[in-house]
């Protein structure tokens, strides 16, 4: 079997929801600055665009690794800049290769991209990956997750990931309650305040985790996501806090490079520290396992370099003895690996509850929570597949030699 060539298809369609998709966005780093901490949420690839009251439209990129036996591997979605690295650096070296080769292909996009060792070129690494894991499932007609030893179980808790909703205390309450009248036993929120707010934005976090626990009980975890927009002092004094609301974990508390911070923060702070979804790759794991600086590892299969890598990721943890709960990226994709690992050295499965309405909006039988847990698919592969019924207008993606001209075939 040999690879015969990478479809890159860009898929728009629409769906209904009341209101505002996108009522509130989490803090970001670049917040120092007073100019983007007044922006509020923005329109980008992920972001859904309001086509009408009441109706949205997505715009996603999904990856086809054809051939030429006919079977065809799946990965997506994918950014448009990560789509353009997949077809300039990646088409051409892997044409010809056996898909079934994973450790091979990905040897040879790592060797190849040797100033793609992070960020957008190891995202389209783990893209291909992922889509030649699928191609091997539906090869061997049989789910991934057995291809990975598992299942050691075929269902996984989820815990509710809240991106992108409003933090105004009586909607806080609200879905908190909801969540926990759903079956799950877990929840994350993104808190908007940091260094730069002061007592007044101490005094918001502080306010939101005691509402969330208020509203959730003792019995269900309440994790907060800073998305590394917080500093030592600052997370530390924020730690001490909100120890008397038992948080499971604060995450990402600083910038990515700067382990030795995020592993001050871990021996000083009361609580938990969880960090990895801007890492790539096992060497990048490694140093934060060295470190110290986790308590949990959250790096994302379609970011730190698809399955192959974090299998790698996976038994490099478990020797320092650290759980992790990769990245909620695709929520298919890390449930096949979560059910071949045993339950402490993979414990849950992180769904973003909005993300998904736009990440699985493309799938035929998109991966759901009931009762707080999700089943992995039982089909060969990874068990997604594109739903031609969602597709409003397609074309494909394929760029010439010219970086700026973009060849599309409606």
């Amino acid at each position: 079997m040999k690879i015969t060539d990478f479809r890159l298809r860009e898929l728009t369609g629409s769906f209904d929801f009341p209101g505002e998709f996108w009522e509130e966005r989490l803090s970001r780093p670049v917040d120092v600055y007073p100019e983007h901490k007044a922006a509020g949420p923005v329109s980008g690839f992920w972001l859904p665009r309001k086509a009408e009251e009441g109706r949205y439209q997505v715009r996603t990129v999904f990856l086809e690794v054809e051939t030429d036996e006919g079977v065809t591997g799946v990965a997506g979605p994918v950014a448009h800049d990560v789509a353009y690295i997949i077809d300039q650096q990646f088409r051409g070296l892997l044409l010809g290769e056996d898909p079934r080769a994973n450790e091979r292909c990905w040897d040879l996009m790592y060797r190849f991209a040797v100033h793609g060792r992070k960020g957008e070129a190891m995202m389209a690494i783990s893209a291909i990956d992922c889509a030649l894991w699928d191609l091997k499932g539906k090869w061997l007609g049989q789910p991934v997750y057995r291809l990975l030893g598992g299942p050691i179980r075929e269902t996984v808790p989820a815990y509710a990931s809240m991106l992108g909703y409003s933090l105004e205390p009586g909607k806080v309450r609200e879905r908190a309650r909801e969540v926990a009248a759903q079956g799950y036993t877990a929840t994350k929120w993104f808190p908007r305040h940091g260094p730069t707010d002061g007592r007044a934005g101490i005094a918001k976090n502080v306010e939101l985790m005691a509402t969330l626990r208020e509203a959730v009980g003792p019995d269900v975890d309440v994790m907060l996501d800073a998305w590394m927009s917080w500093d030592v002092p600052y997370t530390v004094g924020m730690a001490r806090r909100l120890a008397e609301f038992a948080p499971r974990w604060i995450e990402e508390p600083v910038m990515p490079d700067k382990i030795d911070a995020c592993a001050e923060v871990r021996r000083r702070s009361p609580v938990p520290t969880a960090t990895g979804e801007h890492e790539y790759t096992r060497w990048g794991m490694k140093a934060l396992l060295d470190a110290g600086a986790a308590d949990l590892l959250q790096p994302d299969t379609y970011w730190a370099g698809g399955i192959t890598e974090l299998v790698k990721i996976a038994a490099l943890a478990s020797a320092y003895d650290v759980p992790i709960i990769p990245h909620g990226h695709s929520v298919p994709t890390n449930l096949h690996l979560t059910a071949a690992l045993p339950t402490t050295a993979a414990p849950m499965v992180e769904y973003l509850v909005k993300w998904n309405d736009l990440l699985q909006f493309f799938w035929k039988d998109p991966v759901r929570p009931v009762n707080g847990a999700v089943t992995v698919p039982q089909t060969p592969g990874m068990g997604t597949e594109i739903d031609p019924a969602k597709i409003e207008r397609e074309r494909e993606l394929r760029w010439s030699e010219r970086p700026t001209e973009l060849v599309a075939a409606e």
